[in-house]
């Protein structure tokens, strides 16, 4: 009952009437058991016969002797409830039922409507900065990052009113704590699949502090905010009542009537001017004050012309807003009708009075036809989202199931492997960016996304723990490779020591990765190794490489002089000569490699010598070797006699091996003539083959016999030394 909420508004602001006369309460309490207070719905149609009788109800008991009284009074009557119309009338029963439902169906989507644009208003109310938070535009924090969403909480908190903010913050927040534990989630997976302990995880992030900051900063702003509009609400909620109080007895006072209304005016102009109340008590306010606005009009029956002219303003006025609201129904940018829909509802609550009782229902069944058309065009509207919203929920679905099959074929390889993280990554982003889902499946979508996300970063990390494994193992490998480089990096073993160092090099290369702290120093410490020793090679071999050109160039000085030497038809003396020439060459050393063809210009001309002579070939080879045995003799290397061995006996083998295969294809051919070109060619290299072997043995004989020598000569030193050791 409207008294009732009249009592429990002054108990709240702590005022209590002490106004009034104890008939006038009586009055009041009369009034409150003869009439039930009005429902939300009812006040705010300022039409309809629920309307109409209250008000009538409330003016009987006013003791005033008009002659208009009685036509109050017959009015009262004659706007009893209608009847119901009969079952026969609209079918039956059953069609009487189901007409009822979609009746108060109907019913219950209008009040809902009404109800979400009061609402919307009592927020508006308590502060005329409120509207703004319909301006500020409210994007899709759900495909911001983290960093983003900072940024927006930033610029809204330093650029926007704080009291028109709440839903974007709210919106801000509930993404940032999302991301954020997913993030913080798949950090301390990683911190306890590399061994940490759990209870030891600790994560500083940036982003995070950045948001508690200014999450603070709005909560410190708003919380002043509000604490400063609470003492002028509470203020202004008791002018408001004080003011009712005052409309109250406007109708119990003996003066003249133009002077009440004047009064009336006055309160209505304050009532203006009073400023914002709670928006707790805002519908329960304006519905009590609409009231006895209500009742006071039909006071005035007793000054029609008054009464009159302030309902023609105000169906005038209320026509303006019913012709707006139906253009709004046209209206493409359906939140921007809405919301001035809104302030439409609340000026023809606030700000205009009744109207005549033959327009109230006319104009209010415009006004809400027009209402629950947009609301209708908005429900549409919603309906298609739903739509798109389920649409985006299946791209979703495929987004998680895409993330699900990466995360259960996890690649066996590093750069694979990356490659599928990098697909994982643009398939987040196209999670966020995908859209809003319907908000009964929001959570279950978002944990199923987070899951299938885990699973392949749990994945992620086993792989990269047992590549540790393998890398710790690598290391070790190369470890030792290091220890044998930097032992044999002044090892002075040329022959032998370049052999291994490139096997080790080749051996570095087939080791895998090692971890990343250790990679730049041990390749590092290996390559200094390896740099050490090759360029105390390459410094040797540019020394030798001089001393080659020295040879090169006593080389080429002896051929010369071979070329120009004539035999002098004594065959011994010129065989003697040649040797010398022989003896010369040889001693003259190694040229450089790309000089050797000089070696081939000399046996050239030695062979044509040696021809001339009528010596033969293994003749002149050995004459040849001869220079090569004394070389040998000559040398302290103990194994250069053995070295030389076993190149000759390769050089055999190969021989027989060559004469052998030689041979077995002459079998082809046996059917063949002996003049057949083929069998000529094959016949003609076995004996050059043969030619070959008999010489490399002559030369191993030759080797022998110099072995066995030199073995004697150090006998015999080793005799005579111990005579002279017996003598002494």
């Amino acid at each position: 009952m409207l008294e009732d909420k009249e009592d429990n508004l002054q108990n709240n602001v702590g005022t209590e009437e002490t106004s009034g006369s104890t008939e006038e309460k009586n009055n009041s309490e009369s009034e409150t058991e003869a009439n039930s207070a009005p429902s939300p719905e009812t006040i705010e149609t300022d039409s309809g016969k629920n309307t109409k009788e209250v008000v009538e109800d409330k003016s009987a008991p006013i003791d005033l002797e008009t002659k208009d009284e009685g036509k109050l009074k017959e009015s009262s009557t004659q706007k009893a409830p209608e009847k119901e119309e009969s079952p026969e009338e609209v079918g039956t029963t059953e069609d009487v039922v189901k007409s009822k439902k979609s009746a108060e169906t109907t019913e219950e989507k209008e009040e809902d409507v009404l109800e979400e644009i009061d609402e919307s208003n009592a927020e508006d109310a308590e502060d005329s900065d409120n509207h703004q938070r319909h301006h500020i535009p409210m994007p899709d924090y759900h495909a911001m990052s983290m960093e983003n969403l900072v940024g927006e909480l930033q610029r809204l908190v330093r650029n926007e009113k704080v009291q028109a903010i709440k839903k974007h913050v709210d919106g801000i927040k509930y993404e940032f704590d999302q991301k954020f534990q997913e993030f913080i989630d798949e950090k301390k997976e990683d911190f306890v699949n590399s061994g940490g302990n759990e209870i030891d995880f600790r994560y500083n992030s940036v982003a995070k502090r950045q948001f508690n900051e200014v999450y603070s900063d709005y909560r410190e702003k708003r919380n002043s905010y509000y604490k400063n509009l609470e003492q002028g609400l509470k203020s202004n909620l008791a002018q408001r009542l004080e003011i009712i109080n005052e409309l109250k007895a406007l109708v119990n006072v003996e003066e003249d009537i133009n002077t009440t209304y004047k009064n009336f005016k006055d309160l209505q102009e304050r009532w203006k001017n009073a400023g914002p109340i709670p928006r707790a008590n805002y519908n329960d306010v304006w519905r009590t004050y609409h009231h006895h606005i209500e009742i006071f009009y039909d006071f005035l029956h007793l000054n029609r012309e008054l009464r009159d002219l302030d309902f023609k303003h105000n169906y005038e006025e209320k026509l303006k807003i019913v012709v707006r609201a139906e253009e709004l129904v046209q209206m493409e940018d359906l939140n921007k009708a809405f919301q001035e829909l809104q302030t439409l509802h609340k000026i023809w609550k606030e700000d205009i009075g009744p109207v005549g009782k033959e327009h109230r229902e006319e104009i209010w069944d415009r006004f809400s036809n027009a209402t629950k058309l947009l609301h209708q065009r908005r429900q549409d509207y919603y309906k298609d989202l739903e739509k798109v919203y389920e649409q985006n929920l299946e791209k979703k679905h495929e987004i998680i199931q895409a993330i699900s099959t990466i995360a259960t074929h996890i690649a066996s390889s590093h750069k694979e492997l990356q490659q599928q993280i990098r697909e994982v990554e643009k398939l987040r982003d196209s999670f966020f960016k995908a859209g809003k889902v319907p908000q009964k499946v929001n959570e279950r979508t978002w944990a199923s996304f987070k899951d299938a996300v885990r699973e392949f970063n749990r994945n992620k990390n086993n792989y990269y723990k047992n590549l540790k494994k393998d890398q710790q193992a690598n290391l070790d490998k190369k470890r030792a490779l290091l220890e044998l480089a930097v032992s044999l990096k002044d090892s002075e073993e040329w022959d032998t020591t370049t052999q291994e160092m490139k096997r080790i090099q080749n051996e570095w290369k087939k080791i895998g990765h090692v971890p990343r702290k250790y990679s730049d120093k041990i390749w590092k410490e290996f390559k200094t190794a390896c740099n050490h020793y090759f360029d105390r090679l390459h410094a040797l071999k540019n020394e030798a490489h001089k001393e080659e050109i020295e040879n090169f160039d006593k080389k080429n000085a002896c051929l010369e002089n071979l070329k120009s030497f004539q035999l002098s038809g004594d065959k011994s003396k010129d065989l003697a000569a040649i040797k010398e020439f022989i003896a010369e060459w040889k001693e003259a050393g190694r040229v450089p490699f790309n000089k050797k063809s000089i070696n081939a210009k000399f046996n050239k001309i030695l062979d044509a010598l040696f021809k001339k002579l009528d010596v033969n070939r293994q003749e002149a080879e050995l004459l040849k070797y001869g220079n090569k045995i004394q070389q040998l003799a000559n040398n302290d290397n103990d194994y250069a006699i053995s070295n030389e061995r076993t190149f000759i006996r390769r050089k055999i083998d190969e021989s027989k091996s060559e004469i052998r295969q030689l041979e077995n294809n002459l079998q082809f051919f046996s059917n063949a003539s002996e003049d057949n070109p083929l069998v000529k060619e094959v016949i003609k290299n076995i004996n050059n083959h043969k030619e070959s072997l008999a010489t490399w043995k002559a030369k191993l004989k030759k080797l022998n016999i110099l072995e066995n020598n030199l073995i004697k000569e150090a006998e015999e030193a080793e005799n005579e030394q111990d005579s002279s050791a017996d003598e002494e």
